[in-house]
């Protein structure tokens, strides 16, 4: 998962883009990158290893440039390394290509072998880069030709926003798995993975990039084509679960209304009546603990404090640091906990490992009793689409029953939403959401590379 912006017609787009990736900060925090494209088509890339950063800000504001493209990296898969690190940059006949990619291609090992006994030679070991060497190849006479060409035969999840020369082109793959919204900020364009990315720079929320659509702008103006056919849609579930933040719209719904509507479903599948009270593991879950509590009756505290100067653990590319974050990340409020039974509600558990600690720390806390409630259905197996769940052996739901993993976690009682409750609860639902991970239903073929994230998504 990875947050993607792009902005074409403005006077000071690196500086635009740089506001709206702060907001998509969430979405990755391995790396992070700004290319800027001037006037005459020059392409001039920023990135550094790790958040945005004052020194990266001072950089870019020296950089001039009409359109921009920036990426937030959390990685699936290629090491985390700068090679890896996005917008992909690549100087082809016709001029710069400059590309920022959201999701995993399932059939990235066979086209990148294929490029390779072309001649091709990559500098990264993420599938962006397959795009690129896609679209340096192509003869079509358009940018957005070039773009359809390259996407052709690609499989997977892909949500782009790619620079050449004069044209910024954006566009989902035709299943609709990853979020890409787009808007008007005066007489420029903007996308964004998130809306919350638009909101911050000012800009009129216009619609999202439907799925299968390639969006291209230049000198001519807006232009748009569907070139694929059409397919089943599978927007990710998990986005509105957990990744996407509460004050953004996707896929045409409000996350934060969306996780409230989890919370109070949960609460109808898993009451706690004997509850003093409910608190969430924030930040994730505030809005699925707000509906639980509105759901029961329950009073909603604030029992977890969290020190935002840490990142999300989940997308911590290691145990070992998904493990030592945890130990700096939380606090418990005595005052609220002692002697209280008390309702834990978190969005999802993946390891069970992050769980486990916060528990123990709850309970270091005096709590008397604990019960987990968890606002999506147990994770049982991984996401070739551009979510890093692990293999299934990693995977606590996948190898225990819910009684073994509520006594690993060390509480009284575990309940789960179950898979038609989060279906039902997400707007528009439950039709057009891949769920793959919750219930095994892949619509695609997995990678034919054992190791799934070997070529993955350098996000």
């Amino acid at each position: 998962m990875c947050g993607i912006f792009g902005v074409h017609g403005h006077a000071d787009a690196p500086h635009i883009a740089q506001l709206g990736l702060y907001s998509l900060q969430h979405r990755g925090q391995e790396s992070v990158g700004v290319v800027s494209i001037d006037a005459t088509g020059q392409a001039r890339a920023v990135r550094t290893m790790g958040t945005l950063s004052d020194s990266l800000a001072q950089e870019l504001a020296r950089i001039p440039g009409v359109s921009a493209v920036g990426h937030t990296r959390y990685s699936t898969s290629g090491s985390s390394t700068i090679e890896n690190a996005q917008p992909v940059v690549a100087r082809s006949k016709g001029g710069y290509i400059t590309l920022a990619h959201n999701g995993n291609l399932t059939n990235a090992a066979e086209l990148r072998l294929e490029l390779e006994e072309q001649g091709s030679i990559f500098a990264s070991t993420n599938d962006s880069e397959v795009i690129v060497h896609r679209l340096a190849r192509s003869n079509a006479p358009t940018p957005s030709e070039r773009l359809a060409d390259a996407l052709s035969d690609v499989e997977g999840a892909y949500s782009l926003i790619v620079a050449m020369g004069d044209t910024l082109l954006a566009a989902r793959d035709p299943r609709g798995w990853r979020p890409l919204a787009m808007g008007r900020l005066g007489d420029a364009w903007v996308f964004a993975s998130e809306t919350c990315a638009l909101d911050i720079i000012g800009a009129t929320i216009e619609r999202d990039v439907e799925p299968g659509e390639i969006v291209a702008i230049n000198a001519n103006g807006l232009q748009t084509t569907h070139p694929f056919p059409a397919r089943e849609l599978r927007r990710c579930v998990f986005e509105y679960v957990y990744f996407a933040r509460p004050d953004s719209r996707v896929f045409g719904g409000s996350v934060d209304r969306a996780r409230r509507a989890l919370g109070r479903r949960l609460a109808q599948e898993h009451p706690a009546p004997n509850a003093d009270l409910v608190f969430s593991v924030p930040d994730s879950s505030n809005s699925a603990a707000l509906g639980f509590a509105e759901e029961s009756g329950l009073p909603y505290e604030l029992a977890l404090i969290r020190n935002h100067y840490v990142g999300r653990t989940f997308i911590q590319p290691t145990q070992a640091g998904r493990d030592a974050k945890v130990k700096v990340k939380y606090n418990a409020v005595r005052e609220v906990l002692a002697g209280k039974s008390v309702v834990m509600v978190d969005d999802s558990i993946v390891r069970g490992t992050t769980t486990r600690g916060l528990v123990a720390l709850v309970r270091g806390a005096g709590a008397r009793e604990v019960h987990m409630r968890v606002s999506s259905a147990p994770v049982t197996g991984p996401c070739y689409y551009g979510i890093d769940t692990p293999s299934r052996e990693e995977l606590i739901a996948a190898n225990s029953t819910t009684e073994e993993i509520a006594a690993h976690l060390g509480v009284d009682s575990l309940g789960y939403l179950s898979l038609d409750g989060m279906l039902g609860a997400v707007p528009s639902g439950p039709g057009g959401f891949c769920h793959a991970c919750f219930s095994g239903d892949y619509p695609t073929p997995p990678p034919t590379d054992p190791d799934k994230l070997r070529f993955g998504c350098g996000c």
